[in-house]
């Protein structure tokens, strides 16, 4: 009698584990036509990945990526397709330096990564044809310490005008900063009281600046990140400011008045005549 029962329960762990391998088997078949059937409804590629956080600076070897499925549609601009892409080879060209902060699994992209064997200094930075210059800058002319690499800025001058009197002018707008000091990193948020900016320039408009900035003052405004709008031609004077000046005829002595306006309403001040 012992010896049928353990002859049943044999019989029984065998028909068991065929049923959990015929099982495993339909299993992995279903998987298989799924993804047939993914790949046939949304066609795939092969992208190179970051298998960890990097930071600004960072050095990009080999072993910090990895190949993964990504929608072929839907492929980022500058993405690599391939290891050997990223990393042509040759001596030295086996790293590059991350200039923009990526997180694990994210893309890498062109715009994130310097040329390979470079490091992540200003000149890899900047687009053909474009230079860079450095500008000096205060806490008041350098928006109180909130800008950093990568803000866009508009400059204004200040100097001495055609007829001798203080004029502030818009001279570029929309310039590119590329460094803060000797700080490159866009991902900085910490406000900093800086002493020069550098920025990218056309090879005219450095002489341009040049001169500027030996025969005034030159003052940044911020430019929003979203903003897409051309700024236009800017000039105020100090007769701007303080309003026309005019001469009222009386039979006394001459006085001179200056006209504001506040709103809606003229405001009239006499003023010390200039003659």
């Amino acid at each position: 009698m012992r010896i049928v029962f353990i002859l049943v329960l044999a019989v029984g762990v065998g028909l068991a584990g065929f049923a959990v391998s015929i099982a495993k088997d339909r299993f992995d078949q279903y998987q298989a036509a799924l993804a047939e059937q993914q790949d046939a409804i949304l066609p795939t590629t092969q992208i190179v990945v970051v298998t960890r956080q990097l930071a600004y600076g960072d050095q990009l070897t080999p072993d910090d990526v990895q190949l993964v499925r990504w929608p072929a549609e839907f492929v980022p601009f500058g993405a690599f397709t391939s290891i050997e892409e990223l990393f042509p080879g040759g001596e030295g060209e086996d790293t590059r330096t991350v200039i923009r902060m990526m997180e694990q699994h994210e893309p890498i992209l062109l715009t994130k990564v310097t040329s390979p064997g470079e490091d992540a200094g200003v000149a890899s930075r900047l687009a053909e044809g474009m230079r860079a210059i450095s500008l000096s800058v205060n806490i008041n002319s350098g928006v109180s310490g909130f800008l950093r690499p990568g803000d866009r800025v508009d400059v204004y001058w200040t100097g001495q005008g055609r007829n001798s009197e203080s004029v502030t002018r818009l001279v570029r707008a929309n310039v590119q900063i590329i460094a803060i000091d000797q700080i490159t990193d866009e991902q900085r948020n910490s406000p900093t009281i800086a002493r020069t900016i550098t920025i990218t320039a056309l090879p005219e408009d450095v002489a341009f600046l040049t001169q500027a900035q030996s025969t005034g003052s030159l003052t940044l405004a911020l430019v929003g990140v979203g903003d897409a709008s051309e700024s236009a031609d800017v000039e105020v004077s100090s007769s701007s400011v303080l309003g026309d000046i005019e001469e009222v005829a009386t039979e006394g002595p001459n006085v001179c008045t200056v006209r504001n306006r506040r709103g809606a309403e003229v405001v009239v001040t006499q003023v010390p005549c200039l003659q």
